[in-house]
């Protein structure tokens, strides 16, 4: 077994290696590396049918139409397309967006953005255990509501949101529905024919693909109009300028391809090591799992321990590869705005872990992690009890 044990999935995957070789055959000069705009010749000819071929296999796993997808550079660069794009273009009826608090800071910067413009944002609060309350959602929709951005799948807890019954309430009122489901793809089944959304982002690098490559789902019926934020040479029906990377879209194909042949023996797999997990950290006294089992995804687990402190516990924990939080916010130090918006005080959200499991991840692996934990949390609590 090879240390430090990578258990930061949430944060990244690796690349499936079956991505890679697919990736390899846009690169270099024996392989299919045109510009896929350039349709005057094979080179172009040849990339553009292998990107069409990408759009596909991120469609499939949606149950979308290949023309609603849109690609852009990741789904940060897709919640802004989507937010701003919708914001700018529907102005005239109305100027309030709701979102939630626990959103990804893709959302939420981009709303604050919004606010500077003339616009009016609500930043709901979830329940305790990370999800919305429904009636709490209706009532915050007004006459002037012109969108509601809510995630599927919270980035730092897992919790998981009811997008069918938040969406329909918005297809009944007119309101456009974002849903940034990055972490939602490859983890959860996703049906855009099934939910009332009109646009989902979602990011390649969250699900065994490369990192700067995303997409943005765009309903196709009824037609719904987006300001685009890059301009150029009119790539992406318009709504994305810019050369398409072959290699990325490719990479990006293939891993939502294998998603949706394995996803269900994947999961099945992880459940299973993350069950073990946390039986054996539930042995740990003063354990607490944020968000509660219920309403999320068995990839991962938040986590923090009575009289430990955070810091010093990821400090400690050499030997894994954890995180305290979203690695956007790696630089802030401050607890996570997530924990804090589900009601934790901020000494209790600033002592948090997130550990993360993959298809990866090993039953060699959890074992050793269960027992270095305990190992860990014991030693502070002699070293240094608070």
């Amino acid at each position: 077994m090879k240390l430090p044990i990578y258990l930061d999935y949430m944060a990244t995957t690796p690349v499936d290696p079956q991505v890679i070789t697919k990736m390899l055959n846009c690169l270099g000069a024996n392989g299919v590396f045109g510009n896929p705009a350039s349709q005057s010749h094979r080179f172009g000819y040849d990339a553009r049918q292998l990107v069409e071929m990408a759009r596909q296999e991120v469609a499939e796993l949606i149950n979308a139409d290949p023309r609603e997808i849109i690609f852009t550079s990741g789904a940060t660069e897709s919640d802004n397309l989507a937010i701003k794009g919708a914001a700018l273009f529907y102005a005239r009826q109305g100027k309030h967006i709701v979102t939630l608090a626990t959103e990804h800071k893709a959302v939420l910067d981009t709303c604050h953005y919004l606010e500077s413009q003339g616009f009016e944002v609500t930043y709901l609060k979830p329940e305790k255990n990370g999800v919305l309350d429904t009636e709490k959602f209706k009532q915050a929709l007004r006459d002037d509501t012109i969108l509601a951005s809510i995630m599927q799948v919270n980035n730092e807890t897992g919790v998981i949101q009811d997008i069918k019954a938040l969406s329909s309430i918005t297809r009944e009122r007119g309101i456009l529905f974002h849903c940034d489901a990055a972490q939602a793809a490859g983890k959860i089944p996703i049906d855009t024919k099934d939910l009332c959304v009109d646009l989902m982002s979602f990011s390649a690098h969250k699900i065994y693909g490369p990192k700067g490559i995303g997409a943005l789902y765009v309903r196709r019926s009824p037609p719904l109009h987006l300001q685009p934020l890059l301009h150029g040479g009119g790539h992406e029906r318009g709504l994305r300028s810019g050369t398409l990377a072959t290699h990325q879209i490719v990479g990006m194909g293939a891993a939502f391809a294998l998603a949706k042949h394995s996803m269900q023996k994947d999961n099945e797999q992880i459940k299973k090591l993350s069950d073990y997990l946390l039986r054996n950290l539930q042995k740990i006294k003063g354990f607490h799992l944020n968000g509660g089992l219920a309403h999320k995804i068995p990839h991962c687990l938040n986590v923090y321990f009575d009289g430990v402190d955070g810091e010093s516990l990821l400090l400690s924990l050499r030997n894994l590869a954890i995180s305290t939080g979203s690695a956007c916010n790696s630089a802030n130090p401050d607890a996570s705005h997530v924990l804090l918006a589900m009601g934790l005080d901020r000494k209790n959200a600033y002592n948090s872990l997130r550990i993360s499991l993959g298809k990866f991840t090993t039953t060699e692996e959890i074992e050793y992690a269960a027992n270095y934990i305990s190992e860990q949390v014991s030693n502070l609590r002699e070293l240094a009890p608070l």
